[in-house]
């Protein structure tokens, strides 16, 4: 029973169901012993059935899904549970565009500031672009999707949601042709570029405009 005891107390989410002790004799000699024979050594079997209850087991499973989220806010009414939560689960989209970063286009690595107002005021320029990059991605995507339009991505498949950095991309590199210094006539826009400009409205479309 205590070997049982020990078992039982290493288990997590189990338990021995109809747990039972089974005497097991035995005899010392070949063959089958007689009735009247005593056992020389008698040993003890333990026998039963590892079940577990859904309830323990879902109990487990949301303990383990938990996690503290701190605030110094206490007034609910000013940021309930549920604001705090989203404001939280928010923080990928900010982080998710500032990984920029780290990307070998952007050099971040080769800038040394020794100033920590210079520091900061990089910080905010590089705010500003992000903040200008989401507002631009967003109105991309909304207006791609009010009119059920896509826009090729970088292997050719139509897609819904481009990003910015993708689509100025695909507009880098459009010539130019300037006629005596008079006027400009913008060249070689296909099809996915004007219906974008289109789409995004008559300020975006002047800008890819010929002038004279």
């Amino acid at each position: 029973l205590k070997s049982l005891n020990q078992f039982e107390s290493t288990l997590d989410l189990t338990f021995v169901a109809e747990s039972q002790i089974i005497e097991v004799p035995h005899y010392s000699g070949v063959g089958r012993p007689s009735k009247k024979q005593l056992p020389n050594q008698i040993t003890y079997r333990i026998e039963g059935a590892l079940a577990s209850l859904p309830s323990v087991r879902t109990l487990k499973l949301q303990r383990k899904s938990c996690f503290i989220l701190a605030s110094n806010q206490l007034d609910l009414e000013a940021l309930s549970d549920q604001e705090l939560i989203e404001a939280y689960k928010d923080q990928q989209k900010v982080e998710r565009g500032f990984r920029f970063l780290k990307d070998p286009m952007f050099m971040a690595s080769t800038l040394f500031l020794k100033s920590p107002k210079r520091i900061m005021a990089l910080m905010m320029v590089m705010t500003l672009c992000l903040l200008i990059y989401a507002a631009l991605e967003y109105r991309i995507r909304k207006v791609l999707e009010e009119h059920q339009a896509v826009f090729p991505n970088q292997k050719g498949k139509a897609i819904p949601n481009p990003t910015t950095r993708w689509v100025f991309q695909f507009f880098a590199g459009i010539p130019v042709l300037v006629l005596h210094q008079l006027s400009e006539l913008v060249l070689n826009l296909n099809e996915y570029q004007l219906e974008l400009l289109r789409l995004l409205g008559t300020d975006y479309e002047q800008l890819y405009s010929d002038s004279g």
